[in-house]
């Protein structure tokens, strides 16, 4: 079980619970002020709060919001979509949001395209997973975008483990999925002019 410490997001005015291990990448290099990035210091996942122009027409529904997020998961693979396959999209509710504030999660995952030569290196990703929750924020006319990325490097993690088909998500997809379900839960808007200003 991770431990977690309430880390403020956008100079304090968003905060959440975020696991012990995980550090600023401010502190190492440039981020975009739209964006908060953690990564673990002892592994390779990643969390990344992204803050953006809402996507879509107005309103919210399944539809629309089924639109907008795959709009935001095509903008993170770019072009290649080809190896991407989503495999569970959810409402979700966060504990200290209002219920009528819109939010979904999908898991998909990302198989890197083959080299044609057949060859790869010894840091070599065999796949990558992401845990991506959008929430809608239409008022505001944005789009917060929650990405918890979970690289599975080759010789890093017990591909027997793993089977995405069976229910099967290994324990750095677990991990992560109990990430998300944190930041659900502690998540909050301390200063909702942050998004008049990014």
């Amino acid at each position: 079980m991770a431990n977690y410490k309430s880390t403020p997001l956008y100079g304090g005015a968003l905060i959440a619970d975020l696991p012990a291990t995980f550090a600023d990448v401010s502190v190492i290099r440039q981020v975009p002020d739209n964006q908060e990035v953690y990564i673990d210091k002892d592994g390779f996942t990643s969390i990344i709060f992204d803050i953006t122009e809402r996507v879509g027409g107005p309103g919210s529904g399944p539809e629309i919001d089924g639109r907008a997020l795959t709009t935001h998961l095509e903008d993170l693979v770019g072009d290649d979509t080809e190896g991407v396959k989503v495999w569970n999209t959810t409402p979700t509710l966060f504990s200290r949001l209002d219920e009528d504030i819109p939010a979904y999660t999908l898991i998909a995952t990302n198989m890197p395209p083959k080299d044609p030569k057949g060859k790869s290196g010894d840091a070599a990703t065999d796949f990558t997973a992401f845990i991506i929750t959008l929430v809608r924020l239409e008022r505001e006319k944005t789009d917060l975008l929650i990405t918890i990325n979970v690289p599975h490097i080759h010789g890093e993690y017990d591909d027997e483990d793993i089977d995405l088909e069976l229910g099967k998500n290994g324990k750095l997809i677990g991990d992560a999925v109990d990430y998300a379900a944190k930041i659900w839960e502690t998540f909050k808007v301390k200063d909702w002019g942050l998004f008049q200003e990014v």
